[in-house]
Formats: C-alpha cells, sequence, structure tokens
C-alpha cells in the first residue's frame, strides 16, 4: 500500500544553516530513515552542491513500496569481481546511492534513473542493478530494463532472486504486448476545477449512484486547527460532488467532525450512512488507521477508530470499502500475518463495528508486495485492486479476480492493461453497476515532485456477450439441422429465447449480461439434452460456447433400475423414489413426451394376482411423478403382470432351482419400465412463428 508524504522541513533555506556537508550528510540520513525522502534529498543535493535550495513541498500522496530483500541479493554479489570492496565505496557513491534510493521512494523515477546508472555504473552497490532496472521500467525503457534483468538471471544463483527477476522480465514483456493495449477503453483526465485541484486527489467512490462521488483531495480551503503552522494544500480532506444537468457541481468539504488538523482519505459510505475512512498523521508515518462515523440528517457524529480486528498500533490498516449490501468491510494492511507488505483483508460488519476476524484474501490474490485499493463490483461479482506485487505495466497496476460464490475462491487475478494501467502508478478502480464506465486515479502525469495523483474517467469498450454450438447425432455424430435451442434465464426476468439451427447444426444469439441461463436442445425423433451457461462475473466481452449431442429415442422399453417395492405389495421403497426423482427429471427436461409406465412380475403365482399387483404397482409410479408435478395426461400406468418376460419359463425351467442364476431370471422379470408413446409440438411459440 501507499502512504502519504509531507515534508516537514523549515521553509527557510538552506545556506541560513550554516552546517558543513558533514552535518548535512547526518541530516540526510536521519531525514531517510524517517521516510521523509524530499527532505533527505534536499540535504544530500546540498552535500553535491551546497547552492542548491528547497523550493516545493512534498505533495500529499498515499505510497508504500515494498522493498527487494537485499540480503540474499548482497550475499549473492558479495563475491563479484564488479562490486568494490566496502573499504573503496566513496562518500560520492555512497550520496548518489543515497540519492537514487531516495528518488526513487518520492517516486520521481527520472532522477532516480539518473542516479542509480552513476552508482551502477562506478560498481559500488550491486544490489542496486535491481532498482535500477525497475527504475528503467517505471520510466518505459522496457528493453534496457529487460537487458539488466536478465544479465541478473544469467548471474544469480538464488533461486528466491531468480523468480523476482523472471516476474519483472514477465513485467516488461507484458507491457510491450501490443495485447495489453485495449484501445477502446477511452481514459480522460477530469476537469481542473472540480476534482484535480490543488497539489493531489485520488480515491473517486461512488455514493449511492454513479452520479454522486466521493473523493480525497489536498487543496486550499480545506480544514486545518493551526493557520500558523499548516498548510490545508498538504493536508488530505474528505469531498464530495454531484452530476447535474449543467456538470459536477462544486465539491464539499465532509467539514469537522469528519475532516481534522490531520489526513483523511479514501472513504466509502454505506448503504445504512456508515463512513468509513483512513486517517493518519505526520507525526508518525507509520501508523494509519481506519474509522467509522454515522451520519444522521446529512450530519456526521464524532468518529471512532474501529477495533484491532482491522487496526494495529505500529501498522497502517487503509483504504476501506464496503460491500453493497453493507455486510463485508475490505481493506488493506501491513498488519502482522500477511504474506509481505500490503495485503488486502476482508471481515464482518454491523452497525456497531465488526464482527469475527480480519481474513487475508490469500495467495491468490495477495503477493511478497503491495496490494490495495480493493473494489469489490457485486454485480459481477468481480475484485478490483491494484498490485506491484503481480506481472504487469510498472509501479501499482489495477488488477480484476472474479469471485466463484459456490466455493468463495477468487480466480487468478488478470492485469487490465493499457489505457487503465501506464508505467507509472494507478489505483483507486471503481465500475458503475453495468460496466460502462468509472474512475481511477493515477500519477501518470509528470509534477512537481514527481509524485502526484490525479482523478481519471474512463469509458469502457462495449461489454458484448454470446453464445454458439452446434447440434450433433449420439450415434453418427452428423449435424442436427432444425434443432430448437431454448436458452431461458433462470431469474425469469427475461422472456426465454428460441433459436433454430441451421442446416449445419448451427446456432448462436446474444446474451444478457449478469444472467444465468439455462439451455436444452430439442428435436423430433429425439431425447433432449440441456446445459447451462452464466454470463455473471465476466467484465469483458465474451463468446460462450455450448455444443449439444442428441440421441434418437429408444423403440424398446427402457429398464428403470432400482425401483423396489415392499414384498407382493405396491408400495415404493424410499430407494424407489429417488429413482423415479431421475424419471422426473427426464419428464421436466423433455416436455413434449407422453410415457407409459410399464410394471412386470415374474411367472411365479398365479396370473391375475400377478396382473393385479403389476397394476398397482405402475400406479405407484404415476402416483409419485403426479405429486410431484407431472401432468397426468403425460403418464399411463399399465401392468402386464407376467405376460411378458425377458426370459421365457422355459429357459428357466432349465436352471438349478433357487440357484443365483435361477433366482437371477426371476428378479429380471420383475421389473418396471417406461416408453415414449408420442410428442407433442416442441414449444407454442415456435409453432406460431
Amino acid at each position: 500500500m501507499r502512504k502519504i508524504l509531507f515534508v516537514t522541513v523549515l521553509l527557510a533555506t538552506l545556506n541560513s544553516f550554516g552546517q558543513s556537508k558533514r552535518l548535512w550528510l547526518k541530516y540526510g540520513d536521519d531525514a531517510f530513515l524517517k521516510k521523509d525522502y524530499t527532505t533527505a534529498i534536499m540535504y544530500y543535493k546540498q552535500v553535491l552542491d551546497d547552492t542548491t535550495v528547497l523550493k516545493e513541498l512534498v505533495l500529499p500522496y498515499e505510497v508504500q513500496i515494498v522493498n527487494l530483500k537485499t540480503k540474499d541479493f548482497k550475499e549473492d554479489t558479495a563475491k563479484k569481481t564488479t562490486a568494490k570492496p566496502k573499504n573503496e565505496i566513496s562518500k560520492l557513491d555512497y550520496v548518489n546511492h543515497q540519492l537514487a534510493n531516495a528518488y526513487r521512494l518520492n517516486f520521481d523515477y527520472d532522477n532516480s534513473v539518473k542516479y542509480y546508472k552513476k552508482v551502477v555504473d562506478n560498481g559500488a552497490y550491486p544490489e542496486d542493478r535491481y532498482d535500477y532496472a525497475m527504475s528503467l521500467l517505471q520510466v518505459k525503457n522496457y528493453n534496457t530494463s529487460m537487458f539488466l534483468l536478465e544479465i541478473l538471471m544469467e548471474t544469480t544463483k538464488s533461486d528466491s532472486l531468480k523468480k523476482i527477476f523472471q516476474k519483472s522480465i514477465s513485467s516488461c514483456y507484458f507491457a510491450l504486448d501490443s495485447n495489453s493495449n485495449k484501445k477502446l477503453i477511452i481514459v480522460k483526465k477530469m476537469d481542473t476545477t472540480i476534482f484535480n485541484v490543488g497539489t493531489s486527489n485520488f480515491a473517486p467512490m461512488y455514493w449511492n449512484s454513479s452520479n454522486k462521488l466521493l473523493f480525497t483531495s489536498a487543496r486550499k480551503g480545506g480544514v486545518i486547527l493551526d493557520p500558523e503552522k499548516q498548510d490545508s494544500r498538504y493536508l488530505c480532506d474528505l469531498y464530495y460532488t454531484e452530476l447535474k444537468d449543467t456538470g459536477w457541481i462544486k465539491p464539499v468539504n465532509f467539514g469537522r467532525p469528519v475532516n481534522t488538523g490531520l489526513h483523511e482519505g479514501s472513504n466509502v459510505i454505506s448503504s445504512d450512512d456508515i463512513m468509513f475512512f483512513t486517517r493518519w498523521s505526520d507525526a508518525n508515518r507509520n501508523e494509519a488507521f481506519i474509522y467509522m462515523a454515522k451520519m444522521k440528517d446529512g450530519l456526521f457524529y464524532e468518529a471512532y477508530k474501529l477495533s484491532e480486528t482491522v487496526n494495529k498500533v505500529g501498522y497502517k490498516s487503509i483504504q476501506p470499502y464496503v460491500s453493497f449490501d453493507g455486510t463485508k468491510l475490505f481493506f488493506s494492511s501491513n498488519k502482522p500475518g500477511g504474506l509481505g507488505g500490503f495485503d488486502l483483508y476482508v471481515c464482518n460488519i454491523d452497525e456497531k463495528g465488526l464482527t469475527g476476524e480480519a481474513k487475508n484474501l490469500g495467495p491468490t490474490i495477495n503477493t511478497a508486495k503491495d496490494e490495495a485499493t480493493p473494489f469489490f463490483h457485486t454485480i459481477s461479482n468481480t475484485l478490483f485492486f491494484s498490485s506491484n506485487g503481480h506481472t504487469g505495466i510498472g509501479g501499482l497496476d489495477i488488477y480484476k479476480s472474479a469471485l466463484n460464490t459456490d466455493d468463495s475462491i477468487y480466480a487468478m487475478p488478470k492485469n487490465l492493461g493499457t489505457p487503465i494501467n501506464s508505467s507509472k502508478d494507478d489505483a483507486y478502480f471503481i465500475l458503475d453497476r453495468i460496466q460502462t464506465k468509472g474512475f481511477f486515479a493515477s500519477d501518470r502525469e509528470d509534477c512537481p515532485g514527481g509524485n502526484c495523483y490525479d482523478i481519471y474517467e474512463f469509458e469502457n469498450e462495449p461489454i458484448m456477450f454470446d453464445i454458439s454450438g452446434t447440434v450433433t447425432n449420439y450415434v453418427t455424430d452428423e449435424p442436427i439441422a432444425g434443432a430448437l435451442i431454448t436458452i431461458k434465464d433462470v431469474s425469469g426476468e427475461n422472456e426465454p429465447l428460441f433459436i433454430i439451427t441451421d442446416d449445419k447444426g448451427y446456432y448462436t444469439t446474444p446474451l444478457k449480461e449478469n444472467t444465468q441461463y439455462f439451455l436444452k436442445a430439442q428435436k423430433k425423433s429425439y431425447q433432449a439434452s440441456s446445459a447451462s451457461a452464466t454470463t455473471k462475473g465476466l467484465t469483458e466481452t465474451a463468446h460462450l460456447i455450448q455444443d449439444f449431442v442428441l440421441d434418437v429415442i429408444p423403440e424398446a422399453d427402457v429398464v428403470i433400475e432400482g425401483i423396489e417395492y415392499d414384498l407382493n405389495k405396491t408400495t415404493l421403497r424410499p430407494k424407489s423414489m429417488e429413482v423415479l426423482d431421475k424419471i422426473y427429471e427426464y419428464l421436466i427436461l423433455n416436455d413434449n413426451f407422453s410415457i407409459e409406465i410399464n410394471a412386470h412380475t415374474d411367472t411365479r403365482g398365479s396370473d391375475k394376482a400377478n396382473q393385479i399387483l403389476s397394476q398397482g404397482r405402475a400406479q405407484s409410479c404415476v402416483t409419485y411423478l403426479i405429486g410431484k408435478g407431472i401432468d397426468k395426461k403425460r403418464l399411463l400406468p399399465t401392468g402386464y403382470g407376467e405376460t411378458k418376460p425377458l426370459i421365457s419359463d422355459a429357459d428357466i425351467a432349465n436352471m438349478v432351482p433357487k440357484s443365483p442364476e435361477f433366482e437371477a431370471a426371476h428378479q429380471k422379470n420383475r421389473r418396471t419400465a417406461f416408453r415414449v408413446m408420442q410428442e407433442s409440438t416442441l414449444i407454442k411459440e415456435v409453432k406460431n412463428k
């Protein structure tokens, strides 16, 4: 995740300090350790050139980059002859090394490339070669970045480093891959009168509709407590704006008690008017917490910090997002127990706070680096988030991962590609309900200090769904022309679709978004076949394929295996009902069939008794199916008694009485079967066309 950086140095010029370069170096190191990289840069550059004067404050910007763990790297490169011995590293080497790192951590990659090149060319810090390559990636110099990474791959003996380098090389290839460029998506920077005003603007979020937006901004007119010491241009506040006929209205600052003299950002308001947001202070850059404030009559009460289920002292929990139904809170945190850097978590919430523990979303979503800015699109069951740990174009990229609601497992994240993502940092992605447009924040444009977010709007490429396939004969594998394909919306909200296959057995039709479908293929003289398809969870154009294979209606009886009755009775046993449930499903699928259910006995006992018994058993089956909803006109119970044995008395007479073979023969004759008597018109609507 990222954290907001602010300069805490005095605005007076450096010349007034009258300090030696040794003290400037110490001040630079102290600032670097405090993660005040802009101040560190100021002092380091003064060491190199004492005429340098800091002119710009660092911009408010949520930032946190997880550094490559350099222990393995240092051990791996310690014996390389290209590396200078520690006692040969000069003060100049050290200052250039620190400047390169400070610029990188301050997201000024043009300058980080400049100083890393000096360090790498001089061979002072071998571990800087990776950061140099990654900085080159950030400025879109992909080929040089890959060249350096491939050298690192060839020379390292560490398997863990090989994996890191390989993933970075993959990011370069992905950035160069023309397939990642979705040109049909239109991205434009929001105006500089409403949205992108001041020093930093980010975290757009819908409030009840796509025409009302929350966002975070550092600009003039914000809430401050001490005008002598604070400047609202460098403090983040929460704002909202609304789209009217004349355009977006002037943003409204939520004011106190939500906004304070600290930083507030990344907020979301649940359906029951509860705001969740992040609050942090320049005084302690290692902490940030999620707060909750209830609204009544348009006003918010004093906010309070969520429990340690979410917030942990000494760490950061940030960027809350609440699910549409208000029951789940997603957030990003670097608290202990994660996979590294910032991870995404989810927990249950209610009006009073939280219930249950926060659950890490696991290794499919989270990596050893940073995952941030979660947004869950309820309609498509898709999680959108930003990461610098998955294969990407550079910096934080935006990814999506569909949630399988049956097993609560997320799919492998997919990079959204350009133009949504850039070589810089892209985050805070949100998408409207029908997936046509949305917003995100990015620092892709150069600005003073090299690290300011702006808010962007995008229009999605047209999302279309269709399904197609062929219908073939099970035995001959030949296409079946004139087959009826019925496609029904499982929810019943849309009218069913009816398609007839062409002379090649082919069909195709468009589908609607976010819909679960039931499909059925039918043809006269054939048994129907069914399938299912869905556009739920799909966030880009998809062409679904569903083929069908139909078998002809059998002319002979089909024995219903497993039908059992009480001894010499017509009562169905529980196992028989389970078998008849399958016949029920068969009749529902083949809704144009009428069938005869026939029962048979063996030849033992009187003809009359067997006839009565078989008729009663057939009727028991029919009665059960009618009870489940099958029209009685489609069912004919027939008892054949012992008149149609499968094994004749003459054959049985040749068997040893009461032997297994003898009993099996009688059991085969005691059977229940069905056969299709007639077919009606498949679908009346089709007949009328």
